[in-house]
């Protein structure tokens, strides 16, 4: 039998990825060091090398170890794309994580809080997002502008003060333009609304050359708490 590296997530985390992928990639390795130990993190690697898991599982593993209190809901994990389409499939791979991890936790007997996830963006129906402000989910998948409207709103911005983690999805196509900058500006004023400022995750899979990000290698890191 192949060995496997030993994760460190909950029990159903953990055997659920080494069944459904085996070993975890280099990057995806570097990637849950660094964000385990709260560092700001830059993940610049080619597709298919695992980039969405290596930002999101140390993430939704906090969540479960730490479940929101009854007294306390809001969003827990942000994960912005400058597209709708993307949006829409980060999404869909989300649940399709969670489900298999609520089969998994239900057939080992193990106790298990669960993750909701919702998108929000500017096809969302009034009344599903009249939903999210009432049962927020702990992980939010939007777009960057979606992001300003919410911290718009006093209950849009109540539901983001629980924010603990925000991540960026091709940071490339949003660091250079009025775009990015207009981003930059919600992250600041998100940071200042929140309980802890939230860890910031970058992801890219073309940002070259990297010493345009003060030295970071494939998994660049700096503390953010």
């Amino acid at each position: 039998m192949a060995h496997q590296t030993s994760l460190p997530f909950h029990p159903v985390l953990s055997d659920w990825f080494a069944e459904t992928f085996g070993e975890p990639t280099q990057v995806q390795l570097q990637a849950w060091e660094s964000i385990g130990r709260g560092c700001h993190t830059l993940i610049a690697a080619p597709t298919g090398s695992g980039k969405t898991l290596a930002a999101l599982l140390p993430c939704l593993n906090r969540v479960i170890q730490q479940p929101n209190k009854p007294s306390r809901r809001g969003v827990r994990i942000i994960y912005i794309t400058p597209l709708k389409a993307l949006n829409n499939d980060i999404h869909h791979h989300a649940l399709r994580f969670v489900e298999q991890l609520e089969v998994r936790a239900s057939e080992r007997g193990e106790e298990w809080p669960g993750v909701r996830s919702e998108v929000r963006t500017g096809d969302t129906s009034p009344s599903k997002r009249a939903a999210i402000l009432r049962n927020p989910p702990e992980l939010l998948v939007t777009t960057p502008e979606s992001l300003y409207l919410l911290l718009t709103s006093d209950k849009g911005r109540s539901i983001l003060e629980t924010v603990e983690h925000v991540i960026v999805d091709e940071i490339h196509d949003l660091a250079a333009d009025k775009r990015g900058a207009h981003l930059s500006l919600s992250l600041e004023r998100l940071s200042a609304r929140c309980i802890v400022p939230p860890q910031r995750i970058g992801v890219s899979a073309t940002q070259k050359p990297l010493r345009g990000w003060r030295g970071f290698s494939a998994v660049g890191c700096r503390m953010g708490r």
